[in-house]
């Protein structure tokens, strides 16, 4: 291991477009954390076009992996969570270089977890449990039994890591694990969906029910920026003003959802506006609830 250590200051020491360098061991023989392999070498680089690099080698008889990956693609990885082992490989990792404390900065982040980080990766997890959410009671409505169970499975793991991010938590690798100590009953539900002796449908109704009485009513602390950003000016928004601005770039696509949602919980007001005199086209735009009620401009 010290020699493999040696060797990667050796390769990366001289090389200016290199940040940092961690490294990770393999917590099992068959550990995903790693993809299988023995040791994990993660390079982050300001050169764009090794972003995303991946090179295995041997070396004293391990199995290595090595990725490369830029700051900026780093920090969008984190905030999604979609990979889960990065989130992992900085918290737990071991520094091998770090110029200018660029991981160590971001590991320190990652710990304290920033209101302003958190409020977003509420709104962009939300996002993903409402779209869930409403198409697994939409498959329900037409019997189409296995898809809607599949897509409430994955809505309930979107609530559990809105659990732990609320609690103030990046969502790990075992997501579970995480919840069964911070939310036992939310724990409990998945444990009802995936082992009951009830009916498919049985069960997929008891979360659709338990979704729409305890998310829904975390709707307007998850969509908090979405929320500030309407009550910013006087002036309605429209869609694509909201799908535009950069603070919202990551829920691009669920904005309409969102928006139709948020309207139906009398969170936010829809006004509208005459587009278009002479085809008599009118335009849906959205502000805050606080504002005036629907009219024609």
């Amino acid at each position: 291991m010290e020699s493999l250590k040696h060797q990667c200051l050796q390769r990366f020491r001289h090389d200016a477009t290199v940040l940092s360098v961690l490294a990770v061991d393999h917590q099992s023989l068959y550990s995903a954390v790693t993809d299988g392999f023995d040791y994990l070498i993660l390079v982050v680089s300001s050169q764009v076009d090794r972003a995303h690099q991946q090179i295995h080698y041997i070396k004293d008889k391990l199995r290595i992996q090595e990725r490369w990956i830029t700051p900026e693609s780093l920090d969008e990885l984190i905030l999604h969570g979609e990979q889960r082992n990065f989130i992992f490989w900085i918290l737990k990792g071991e520094i091998l270089l770090d110029r200018e404390t660029y991981l160590e900065s971001l590991r320190h982040r990652m710990l304290e977890f920033p209101a302003e980080l958190r409020e977003h990766k509420l709104l962009i997890e939300f996002s993903k449990f409402l779209r869930s959410y409403t198409q697994s009671k939409d498959y329900l409505a037409e019997e189409h039994l296995l898809d809607a169970y599949n897509i409430i499975l994955e809505a309930l793991h979107h609530w559990a890591r809105i659990v732990i991010v609320e609690a103030g938590y990046h969502p790990e690798v075992t997501v579970w694990s995480q919840v069964r100590m911070i939310n036992p009953g939310v724990y409990k539900l998945y444990e009802e969906l995936t082992l009951s002796k009830e009916t498919l449908k049985q069960r997929v109704e008891l979360v659709l029910l338990a979704c729409e009485f305890s998310v829904m009513s975390k709707m307007q602390r998850c969509c908090k920026p979405l929320l500030n950003l309407l009550a910013s000016r006087e002036e309605a928004w429209s869609v694509q003003e909201l799908q535009q601005s950069p603070g919202l770039s990551d829920v691009r696509n669920e904005l309409p959802l969102l928006l139709n949602k948020l309207v139906k919980k009398s969170l936010a007001k829809e006004v509208v506006v005459t587009a278009d005199p002479e085809l008599k086209l009118l335009e849906l735009r959205y502000r805050d609830v606080r504002g005036v009620k629907n009219q024609v401009i």
